[in-house]
């Protein structure tokens, strides 16, 4: 009777030895994963640092219910990226039109100053812009240029 129940507690492969095998083997890695996570959780809480995350559920249902709030909080982040990427796309695009325009504002008075340069007298400093853009000044308080005075040099025969 000894003998059989021996059998039948053990169940079916109660002698086998390599089921034994396999079970001391599973056991010492389970004991020894669970080391490994007791050392992790022990030096989290030493350098309470965040990117160490370790979590025990009770049940399946709790794991499930944790990983969905954490596929929630991606899903959020995710659609928060992807706005700001937008609105950054939108300024980015505001951008190039006000570049465009300035330009296009820019190569404007650049072809009045030619046409007008050729009017200007002789004997006036404004008949050489170049010497008129060096001396010119940016003042940062008023956000402007200083340009000089325009000054007419008459010369006279003798």
């Amino acid at each position: 009777l000894q003998m059989l129940e021996r059998q039948v507690v053990g169940g079916e492969q109660a002698k086998n030895k390599d089921l034994k095998e396999k079970r001391k083997r599973r056991k010492k890695y389970a004991d020894e994963r669970r080391m490994q996570l007791v050392a992790a959780l022990q030096q989290s809480n030493e350098d309470s640092s965040n990117w160490v995350l370790l979590k025990v559920y009770d049940s399946i249902q709790e794991e499930v219910q944790a990983k969905s709030k954490l596929l929630e909080k991606l899903r959020a982040a995710e659609t928060e990226i992807k706005d700001l990427q937008s609105e950054f796309e939108l300024e980015k695009i505001d951008y190039l039109s006000t570049i465009r325009r300035l330009e296009r504002d820019l190569l404007l008075f650049q072809q009045l100053l030619d046409q007008v340069q050729s009017l200007v007298r002789r004997d006036c400093n404004y008949s050489n812009l170049e010497k008129i853009k060096r001396e010119s000044v940016w003042d940062e308080e008023n956000g402007c240029w200083k340009i000089p005075e325009p000054v007419v040099q008459k010369t006279r025969l003798p």
